[in-house]
């Protein structure tokens, strides 16, 4: 925890809050969305609930911010790997991309219960700037692909969903319920492994490719 005892200045307060976030973000590591809670989160940052409310009063706000780190994180990366007049070819942008959507897996577990879950139970300035930095990074990406890959924006725009749509549920997929290898094990089914860069790689150039 940090030396001071309440955060006054404002890099004190983002202090905090990144202390949060990476609290909510080990949690959510080892337990399911429904077992954390901002008792938990508290007890895991060694405060009290009442100092955590001062931060955030739900956890989906602790959850989206989480989110708008990791969704930036995630934009940062491709646009770096992705230069203007890289002149790379669709291949290598698929297998890139996988690798980049491979590393922020985080991002696409939250986006599973993004729309459902998260965004029903924050306050509207969280959400409006949440959507309006999304949509400036995604409407900049689909411009770098257009660039790069000599069509249309609205295609690449619907490229940039459709990777992320599948990585939500890839990434759901590939998370391990107990309950569900209970049930798949009493019924005989065998789980099938999967490969979540590889099977990205391959939707990719798949996006990429279809004209």
């Amino acid at each position: 925890m940090a030396d001071f005892i309440r955060a006054r200045s404002d890099e004190q307060k983002e202090q905090r809050l990144a202390e949060i976030k990476r609290a909510t973000s080990e949690l959510f590591e080892g337990h399911p969305y429904h077992e954390i809670t901002l008792t938990t989160i508290a007890e895991r940052l060694g405060w009290s609930r009442a100092n955590l409310y001062k931060y955030a009063s739900t956890k989906e706000e602790i959850f989206l911010l989480l989110a708008q780190d990791q969704m930036d994180s995630y934009f940062d990366a491709l646009m770096a790997a992705f230069p203007q007049g890289c002149g790379l070819d669709a291949p290598v942008i698929a297998e890139v991309w996988a690798g980049i959507a491979n590393a922020h897996q985080l991002y696409f577990r939250i986006g599973d219960i993004l729309l459902t879950i998260i965004e029903t139970n924050v306050t509207i300035d969280r959400l409006i700037a949440f959507k309006g930095d999304y949509y400036k990074r995604h409407d900049a990406l689909a411009a770098r692909l257009a660039d790069l890959l000599h069509e249309d924006e609205a295609r690449s725009a619907w490229t940039v969903e459709a990777v992320y749509t599948h990585a939500v549920g890839l990434v759901s997929s590939c998370a391990n319920n107990p309950l569900v290898t209970q049930a798949l094990e009493a019924l005989g089914i065998e789980r099938r492994n999967v490969d979540f860069r590889s099977e990205m790689r391959d939707f990719i150039l798949m996006c990429l490719e279809r004209r």
